[in-house]
């Protein structure tokens, strides 16, 4: 029977990562791949019988490729801290690896809960992001510091498992707050050397908001599907706007006090 390695990537999440653990029990090892957190994080995963390697963040990218170097067995399942592998996921996972017919790479559904509901539209559903199951040395991550993309090594299509795992993004609305802010910085390093203005900024966060309520019918997940496409409009406004300021550098930096003309 073919083995396979489940990594988690965490920082600063002791209040999510046991369940994360848990949920990847079956697994023959459990690797957590943690930024330095300060809160406990690494020291509970390892209480739980998780592998813990530190890896310095440096992007997403780069985070994950670690993660994949960290790994032994014969297959990798990838797994975020705020997700959960429920048991029909684990029993179809083990069930593909198992296989002689099986693919080198899968994408994994996603069912999210936000503001006391299962979100199921918006984007939100079944919100596949790179393939989560994958034969190791079977594909790796681009260096984009978010929402970064994967690069296969395999000449075999993808394929898409029936089973979903859940996640829950955020804790409550002061988490989904920070994040924009921290996805925000992340993704104006992307896009830094583009030609961007503020124009620009509210063209591309009003094209996010409609696409997100209107065309993924977010409008249909109630005052969530709101919450979500005006998270989105403002992640994408405050993205472009960031690039413009690391594009102005000292223009947009307040004047120190010997040079301010309070006469002016």
């Amino acid at each position: 029977m073919p083995t396979i390695s489940a990594y988690i990537i965490a920082f600063n999440e002791v209040e999510k990562v046991r369940l994360a653990i848990e949920s990847v029990a079956w697994a023959d090892e459990i690797i957590l791949v943690d930024s330095h957190s300060t809160d406990g994080t690494a020291e509970l995963a390892q209480s739980l019988g998780a592998r813990v390697v530190q890896v310095e963040f440096k992007g997403f990218g780069d985070l994950r490729n670690q993660a994949i170097a960290a790994c032994t067995k014969d297959w990798i399942f990838s797994l975020d801290a705020d997700e959960r592998c429920t048991p029909a996921a684990a029993a179809e996972i083990l069930s593909l690896i198992g296989s002689p017919s099986a693919l080198d790479a899968y994408h994994t559904p996603r069912r999210n809960f936000f503001m006391g509901r299962w979100i199921r539209h918006s984007g939100w559903y079944p919100n596949y992001r790179q393939p989560q199951l994958f034969r190791r040395g079977a594909m790796s991550y681009d260096l984009k510091p978010v929402h970064e993309g994967y690069v296969l090594h395999t000449s075999k299509p993808i394929g898409e498992m029936n089973c979903a795992i859940w996640q829950f993004p955020f804790k409550d609305m002061s988490e989904v707050m920070h994040k924009a802010n921290r996805y925000s910085s992340l993704g104006a390093e992307k896009i830094k050397d583009k030609e961007v203005s503020m124009s620009s900024a509210l063209g591309h966060a009003l094209w996010s908001f409609t696409k997100h309520y209107i065309f993924k019918r977010g409008f249909l997940d109630g005052w969530p599907g709101f919450v979500i496409a005006l998270g989105n409009f403002e992640g994408t406004f405050f993205r472009y706007v960031k690039a413009l300021e690391i594009q102005q550098g000292e223009k947009w930096k307040a004047p120190n006090a010997k040079s301010v003309n309070l006469n002016e």
